[in-house]
């Protein structure tokens, strides 16, 4: 008798699906210690900046680096093909709803300038800033040269989906081990979501992991494609590997979720399932401060053949300060992000961020639903 057999599937959780439980003791937030380290430079908040057009400019990066964080410039985006990018993003602002991919894939079409690179990267050097940039691997060796000679501080390699191990016809492609071995500054490499993956990228020598395939607002790869695994649940292998790889090496490798949070509550719940830092991009495009114009885009939005992103409205919503320490008025977990964190650190008794990776995490899909009649009924609960 034939009997059927099929792939076994395991659950994956994301922040929706998970509450952090209270711990059995409270310290005061202020006494809570958040700094993340990546290489030599240490930031007083765990928060960084994506690498999008719409979020960092030199002028952005510069404004993020005094809040305390880290903003990371894209190199193969507006930045280093125009003179004067403001043009591109009137472009991009004016653009229909209908027609705003192909006007970003217009917008995207010029070159990338190295002179442009090494101008951008001197522009937040200036400001006596910390400067971190992002390339694909496709670039990688080209334009990480150019900027490591302009002063770049710290170096982003960045794609859908990063392996140690990849199959092309280049006859010598990126290899990673190498590239952190020549360069002078750190690397940071993503996007991944596995165990093994992770733990082959660190024996490779990076500095940081990326953690998130397709979870961001402007991010289509998961419909386009297919792929992705939720953040909780992705976030809690990487840094398993971490773990692992820690314990056998002795070298600590920060894991830092990338896209898919929106409030404060997923932000404490990155950190619960064992990041050490979290990348937000829409959310910062919302500061008066970014260079998008009340849009949002992704990386991978102008693809010349098959686009993985959309332009998204976001609206100017105040400064990056209120965003990320307040005060603020609003109730839905939008604004005063670091503080969010620090509060929820001191209610589950976690004195640092690594403290916090020991955190109870339940699954709990009504949680945030639980109680909130009335709040749904006038349509105030978000979250």
């Amino acid at each position: 008798m034939y009997t059927a057999r099929y792939k076994e599937m395991r659950p994956a959780y994301g922040f929706d699906d998970v509450a952090i439980a209270p711990g059995e003791i409270t310290i005061n937030p202020d006494q809570t210690e958040i700094d993340l380290t990546l290489g030599k430079q240490t930031f007083a908040i765990p928060l960084l900046a994506a690498a999008l057009d719409a979020v960092v400019d030199p002028a952005f990066a510069v404004a993020f680096h005094r809040q305390g964080g880290l903003a990371v410039m894209n190199l193969e985006g507006v930045q280093t093909r125009y003179d004067h990018p403001q043009e591109a993003f009137e472009m991009i602002a004016r653009a229909s709803k209908e027609d705003a991919t192909t006007v970003l894939q217009k917008a995207y079409a010029p070159p990338i300038r190295d002179n442009l690179v090494a101008q951008r990267v001197e522009e937040i050097k200036a400001q006596k800033a910390v400067c971190a940039v992002s390339v694909t691997p496709a670039n990688t060796k080209r334009l990480a040269l150019v900027a490591q000679e302009a002063g770049a501080d710290l170096l982003f390699v960045q794609s859908t989906v990063t392996t140690a191990r990849h199959t092309s016809k280049s006859q010598r492609g990126l290899i990673l081990h190498e590239l952190c071995q020549q360069l002078r500054m750190p690397v940071v490499v993503g996007n991944c979501v596995g165990y093994k993956v992770a733990l082959e990228l660190m024996e490779e020598g990076i500095t940081g992991l990326l953690v998130g395939v397709g979870p961001g607002a402007i991010c289509t790869s998961r419909e386009v494609l297919g792929i992705g695994v939720p953040q909780v649940t992705a976030t809690m292998d990487c840094a398993a590997a971490r773990d692992d790889y820690y314990r056998a090496t002795g070298r600590y490798v920060p894991v830092i979720t990338d896209g898919g949070m929106r409030t404060g509550g997923d932000i404490c719940k990155a950190f619960a399932s064992g990041a050490d830092g979290v990348m937000l991009g829409t959310t910062f495009a919302q500061a008066a401060e970014a260079p998008g114009r009340g849009f949002s885009w992704g990386m991978s939005t102008p693809h010349a053949s098959l686009p993985r992103g959309t332009r998204l409205a976001v609206g100017t919503r105040g400064p990056l300060e209120r965003i990320l320490l307040g005060p603020t008025s609003v109730t839905d977990g939008t604004e005063n992000l670091v503080n969010a964190l620090r509060t929820s650190m001191g209610m589950v008794g976690a004195r640092t961020i690594r403290e916090m990776h020991s955190a109870e995490l339940i699954v709990a899909p009504s949680i945030k639903t639980e109680g909130k009649l009335y709040q749904f009924a006038q349509g105030l609960a978000r979250g």
